[in-house]
């Protein structure tokens, strides 16, 4: 497995093992005592599975708040997408700055999303299938949104005219969210 930091610190990129022959291949994409020795200490309880139809989507800007935030593993096992991690603890140096990662089924690469940080993509491809693990489970009272496009934190989205959802079009600009994180809480 080799991983890669990105300028965020806590935000990483892995790439597992695969073993190929004539038949295809087979990797191990987690295991709770190979990730351990990497320093790597969540232990996740629910598997997410999105499929998106069209190229051009959006899905994000998104996250769950304290106090049961998700730390995420995120694959491509079918398409591509463009994979983009926000920065959203207010007393980060690196607060609203973003990176962004091309994930597909192709390169086989993963992304480490700690807590603290938004999470969204756009696919680059038809038929795109995103699989995350998270460490806290799911809890609607704490799914939130941000705009795709916030001024404040100025993604520069390849895209003009993306496929959007309802609910991340209804989304707030970041001034306007109640979203809690901080490195006192949330860590890295």
């Amino acid at each position: 497995m080799r991983i890669t930091d990105t300028a965020l610190p806590g935000v990483k990129i892995i790439e597992p093992t695969y073993h190929e022959d004539y038949r295809g291949y087979y990797a191990e994409t987690y295991s709770v005592s190979r990730f351990a020795e990497h320093g790597f200490d969540k232990i996740f309880v629910q598997d997410n599975h999105a499929y998106t139809f069209k190229k051009d989507t959006i899905r994000g800007i998104h996250f769950q708040n304290n106090p049961v935030p998700q730390t995420k593993l995120v694959r491509v096992t079918a398409g591509a997408i463009w994979d983009v991690v926000v920065d959203l603890r207010s007393d980060s140096p690196h607060f609203k700055k973003w990176i962004a990662v091309v994930l597909s089924a192709q390169n086989k690469k993963q992304i480490w999303v700690p807590a603290g940080f938004g999470h969204a993509i756009l696919t680059l491809t038809d038929d795109c299938e995103v699989l995350y693990k998270v460490d806290n489970l799911y809890d609607p009272s704490l799914d939130r949104a941000i705009q795709w496009n916030d001024p404040d934190i100025a993604i520069t989205w390849p895209i003009s005219k993306p496929i959007i959802s309802q609910k991340d079009i209804n989304a707030p600009f970041l001034a306007e969210s109640d979203v809690n994180f901080s490195i006192k809480e949330n860590g890295t």
